[in-house]
């Protein structure tokens, strides 16, 4: 009873009062993005923009039921969560819909529900429980490649959809392992890895690999000369040879044509404007047409005659750019970052480690979200068909990021009496 008292005299109100700000201006951006003048009422259930006051709707039902529940609950039947995210998964492979290409939906009447979205929620309650137990310490074998294995299963199981995109958003809870004690070493050398595969393409294996020789040659000089530092040198020379060649192969034979075509415009190895271009070239043209201050609200041209495919989910972005401009892309972007330094905050201060993990799981799964997101509109990374948290249209991804954040937000107001 004690708890129930508290929960809306601790609750985190600016974290709330961003959410609903951020819903907000997703809520108008899909009415300029979908803007049928035959259609004009901003109430209408026919149109996208009816439909995602609905979601918004149920979405803060679902946030007060998130409330009213008892903290316990999340910690208790967090694996349970988890086991019944990964059964729907494992069901939308065998009886889900294709939309886009991706066998990831569950289609009734007219209604359509994403289980990926559920499952990065999910898979934060089962790392933080997993990681919660006495006997877990990243530093033992043991429970590196328990946490490994709960993020790797719904990612692979989302990647068999050919749902590329979401399965990425899960390598986002290796930040959770690093801010849990993992050493920087998987971070340092992941990046490596992807600065290398650029350099492949770019120049090809033989130049990268003359480069690479080079590089650890000089390095020789200033490092004490010695057989095991010799050994080491050949080693990661070896290593990083193997990868090297291999970049290749994967390019070629295991990423889907249309990846590698994204890869290569984003790249600038091939343009392809009337192709796979195309959607990030007419976003630029609709961002930057905006200028300072924007065109006004119902007044791009680029979103009114339909010149940016996936306007009100994948690239909602560029119509608070057209319409907005510069000011307003600024504001948003500001608000998300107010929200990731509250959430950090909320984080930092929980006493028990559940909440701690579980807080750091919300973080970077929106983070990696809101950075590829408005990354890919502006042509700073591939398009992989991810969300723009609490603007972008859909009820799956809004009922998801609402659950994830309402769950830290009940956490953090009852913290006081979190053991």
């Amino acid at each position: 009873m004690r708890e129930n008292k508290s929960i809306f005299s601790q609750i985190e109100f600016p974290v709330l009062l961003l959410y609903l700000t951020l819903t907000l201006i997703g809520w108008l951006s899909i009415y300029a993005a979908v803007y049928d003048e035959d259609h004009s009422s901003i109430f209408d259930i026919s149109q996208r923009y009816g439909k995602q006051l609905l979601w918004i709707g149920l979405a803060l039902v679902l946030g007060l039921f998130v409330m009213l529940t008892d903290t316990r609950f999340f910690n208790g039947f967090a694996f349970a969560i988890y086991g019944i995210t990964i059964l729907m998964l494992i069901a939308v492979l065998l009886f889900g819909s294709t939309t886009a290409g991706s066998k990831s939906w569950f289609e009734i009447g007219g209604f359509k529900l994403q289980p990926a979205e559920f499952a990065k929620f999910s898979t934060g309650l089962a790392l933080a429980a997993f990681l919660n137990r006495l006997d877990t310490h990243l530093e033992q074998t043991r429970t590196l490649l328990i946490s490994i294995g709960i993020i790797a299963l719904p990612s692979l199981l989302t990647l068999a959809q050919y749902d590329t995109g979401s399965a990425l958003v899960f390598g986002a809870f290796v930040l959770v392992l690093y801010r849990e004690g993992l050493s920087a070493w998987p971070l340092i050398l992941g990046s490596i890895a992807v600065v290398l595969f650029i350099l492949v393409l770019y120049f090809g294996p033989l130049y990268v690999i003359i480069g690479l020789a080079v590089v650890l040659a000089g390095s020789f000089f200033f490092m004490r000369r010695n057989v095991q530092n010799i050994l080491r040198l050949l080693a990661v020379f070896a290593v990083s040879s193997l990868f090297v060649i291999s970049v290749n192969f994967v390019f070629d034979n295991v990423l889907e044509p249309h990846q590698r075509t994204r890869i290569n415009v984003l790249l600038g190895l091939d343009e392809d404007l009337r192709g796979a271009g195309y959607n990030v070239h007419q976003s630029k043209i609709a961002i930057g047409s905006g200028g300072f201050l924007g065109k006004g609200f119902l007044q791009g041209t680029q979103t009114k005659f339909n010149f940016v495919p996936e306007q009100s989910t994948d690239f909602i972005f560029c119509t608070v750019g057209e319409e907005w401009g510069f000011l307003g892309t600024t504001i948003v972007i500001g608000l998300y970052i107010m929200l990731f330094l509250r959430l950090i905050r909320m984080a930092e201060r929980q006493r028990a480690i559940f909440n701690r993990v579980y807080g750091y799981s919300v973080i970077a799964v929106m983070f990696f979200h809101f950075a590829i997101n408005i990354a890919m509109t502006i042509g700073l990374a591939p398009v992989i068909g991810i969300p723009l948290p609490f603007v972008s249209y859909g009820g799956s991804s809004l009922w998801a990021f609402t659950l994830m954040l309402f769950v830290f937000l009940k956490l953090d107001a009852n913290r006081t009496y979190s053991s």
